[in-house]
């Protein structure tokens, strides 16, 4: 789930709005889009401390990161992509037990894309893109994981790959008609308890949302134009008649 989302910002202006530094000017971004997928380069809040003054309060700064976490230990970038985490267990995984601990972030999301089962007793069941996002059109800031990694054998002079992965959790409310996963959105009052690079997590950050977070998503059919990556334009987010289109399954 959340295979695909939309973020329609400009970094500089994302950095402003959450009173971030923007580190991304002159990195290759895939955002701002309308069909952002895994693999692609994102941008990702995180808080951290300047090598120039290490004790000095960590401050929060917008990096790009390619969507799909790469742990350290990984040797090379095959394999499947890692663009998702269960946050109940995130702490028992290889993958993502280090980063848990110091290395959380904050992904902004216009909104994200579920397929749909429309008729689940089918033999060959539709699924209905359908997208996700704030009824009063805010922006959502989904709880991330990140990583740091290198080719084996590289040295600190080898630039890093820096890498997100976006966690979930149990749908909330109306949105569990949708799809028994949803991302796990975090409010800003939070955001700085999450983003502190000292000290483990909080679990109570790890449970599904409130429900009255769920209830102000609007569940938004839309067409299966969003199917293929290679459209990108706002007609992604357009409503359409649910069940209007052809059928297609979800390639995530």
């Amino acid at each position: 789930m959340c295979g695909r989302y939309a973020v329609t910002t400009d970094p500089a202006l994302l950095a402003a709005e959450i009173d971030a530094e923007d580190e991304t000017e002159g990195t290759e971004l895939d955002v701002p889009g309308f069909n952002v997928a895994p693999t692609t380069n994102i941008v990702a809040v995180v808080s951290r401390r300047s090598r120039e003054s290490p004790d000095d309060p960590a401050t929060r700064r917008l990096r790009a990161m390619r969507w799909g976490l790469l742990p350290h230990w990984q040797k090379t970038l095959s394999g499947p992509p890692l663009f998702n985490a269960r946050a109940e267990s995130v702490d028992e995984k290889p993958a993502f037990r280090t980063a848990i601990k110091s290395k959380r972030c904050l992904i902004p999301m216009d909104g994200w894309y579920e397929w749909q089962v429309l008729d689940p007793d089918a033999k060959k069941p539709r699924k209905q893109p359908t997208y996700l996002t704030p009824v009063d059109g805010t922006r959502m800031y989904i709880a991330g994981l990140w990583s740091v990694w290198r080719p084996a054998g590289a040295g600190l002079e080898v630039p890093p790959t820096l890498s997100a992965t976006v966690l979930t959790t149990d749908a909330v409310g109306p949105l569990r008609a949708v799809h028994d996963r949803m991302p796990l959105v975090l409010t800003p009052d939070v955001f700085d308890e999450w983003l502190n690079p000292d000290g483990p997590v909080d679990p109570a950050l790890l449970r599904p949302p409130a429900l009255d977070v769920a209830e102000r998503i609007e569940i938004r059919p839309v067409s299966a134009l969003v199917n293929a990556v290679a459209n990108t334009g706002p007609e992604l987010i357009a409503r359409v008649d649910p069940g209007s289109e052809p059928g297609q399954l979800s390639l995530l």
